[in-house]
């Protein structure tokens, strides 16, 4: 694993993040492209086509970028009530499921807005509802991702969302994996549709024939997913642009190097894009968490694909100081911050920029994926300057009340009416004066 020694160079290399339409391409996706589309494109320009055409042709666009990219003939796109009520999986994942979902429902049920309508003094107030329609997008193809169905669904169900729609890529023989229908129906998912990539995106903000537009779209996914959300974003609303994953461990002297280079391998193992990184003031330990990722990365069964993400896009930055290293974080944002120091609870008020913190050895950012509680779809590509992991705030709109009494607009009514002629409004002076009138003339 590559070692980069001092705070400026850290940034300008393994700290550095190009924007989000000019990631990388790996080999083997740029490969695939050009089978698939018989021509060199972007990922972009596969995005903005695979858009336009499901806009202008609906299912059948979908059904087509189905074939051509998934190799996979859809009979039907959504899957039958029947498939997921009758959906088994083994006892011990069945607990297993039945517990992060426990935890993830009670942790957002202490987050949820209220939904009363309160005035504040004057006549001011705001009336929380949620949404009727939401899709959430899980990735899947070569894997199941139930835990982003628990993630995902049980924030919007806990929000009140009326009706939850599931879109996810068909496994290889074109069905969905029961682990994932068992995880929709724990989290109360209403519909599923075996569809993935841009062309799910853009049927969801569009609509087609057989799968409903929703109001917003949620959830993570691949490069090809973000650029796609990030396009139908105005017709839709959506989460955030949630990329290629990303790990950043701070780390002392005191940190354990086995566990870091877990941390950062668990990291990795997403996808080849994924972001392993770390950083601290201790050149030994920089050493010893290398020399661990490579002996620990051979065991691993994703061991290609880590491979290609810790040479690729993985690193360790020296740095002199602890407070250097804050600093670099703050600047890379990351999606997942571990703190692996002494004193990690010192730290806390320091780190402005991350979607989620792990504190110390016992809370590794892998437990965050599963059964910790909060989502795990959190904000990438240095979105967590200004943006939130997932929750019950995403499947909730505001509605602003108004209702002054005689005597509020009689004092406020004035000025509001000055500013209006400054602004060349007459029409709203004269809505606002003729109430002013009618007050003075009772």
């Amino acid at each position: 694993m590559k070692i980069v020694k001092g705070f400026a160079n850290a940034r300008a290399t393994i700290f550095h993040r190009p924007p989000l339409d000019q990631y990388p391409v790996p080999s083997a996706m740029s490969n695939n492209i050009k089978r698939t589309f018989g021509e060199d494109l972007t990922p972009l320009q596969v995005v903005e086509r695979i858009v336009a055409d499901v806009r202008s042709q609906g299912d059948k666009a979908v059904r087509e970028y189905t074939r051509r990219i998934d190799g996979i003939e859809l009979s039907t796109f959504e899957v039958h009530r029947r498939d997921i009520k009758a959906a088994r999986v083994s006892k011990e994942l069945m607990a297993a499921l039945e517990l992060a979902a426990e935890r993830i429902r009670n942790f957002h049920l202490g987050l949820v807005p209220k939904t009363t309508l309160d005035f504040a003094e004057g006549g001011l107030g705001r009336l929380i509802r949620p949404l009727d329609r939401v899709g959430l997008y899980v990735p899947g193809g070569t894997a199941a991702y139930p835990s982003t169905v628990l993630m995902t669904a049980i924030p919007a169900r806990v929000a009140g969302v009326k009706e939850i729609f599931i879109t996810t890529p068909p496994g290889k023989h074109g069905t969905i994996p029961e682990s994932l229908l068992v995880a929709a129906r724990l989290a109360g998912v209403d519909r599923i549709f075996q569809v993935g990539g841009a062309q799910a995106i853009a049927a969801m903000a569009w609509g087609t024939e057989t799968i409903p537009k929703v109001d917003k779209i949620c959830g993570p996914g691949n490069i090809f997913v973000m650029l796609a959300k990030k396009i139908v974003y105005g017709m839709v609303a959506i989460d955030g642009l949630y990329g290629p994953t990303e790990t950043v461990i701070l780390a002392d002297d005191s940190a354990n190097p086995v566990l870091c280079a877990a941390d950062l391998l668990a990291q990795a193992e997403h996808d080849p894009m994924a972001s392993a990184l770390m950083v601290t003031n201790s050149a030994v330990l920089a050493k010893k968490v290398s020399v661990e990722v490579n002996k620990q990365l051979k065991s691993l069964e994703r061991q290609q694909i880590a491979r290609e993400s810790i040479t690729n896009r993985g690193g360790i930055a020296v740095v002199e100081t602890l407070e250097e290293a804050v600093e670099l974080v703050n600047h890379y944002a990351p999606e997942h911050l571990g703190l692996m120091v002494k004193d990690a609870w010192n730290y806390i008020g320091q780190i402005r920029h991350t979607g989620g913190i792990f504190l110390g050895d016992s809370s590794p950012e892998a437990i965050g994926d599963y059964t910790a509680g909060p989502s795990h779809v959190m904000p990438t590509s240095g979105s967590a300057r200004f943006g939130s992991p997932l929750g019950v705030e995403d499947f909730v709109k505001s509605t602003t009340l108004v209702a002054l009494n005689e005597a509020t607009l009689n004092m406020i009514g004035p000025a509001a009416s000055t500013i209006a002629r400054v602004e060349g409004l007459t029409a709203h002076v004269q809505a606002i004066e003729k109430r002013l009138r009618r007050s003075i003339t009772r």
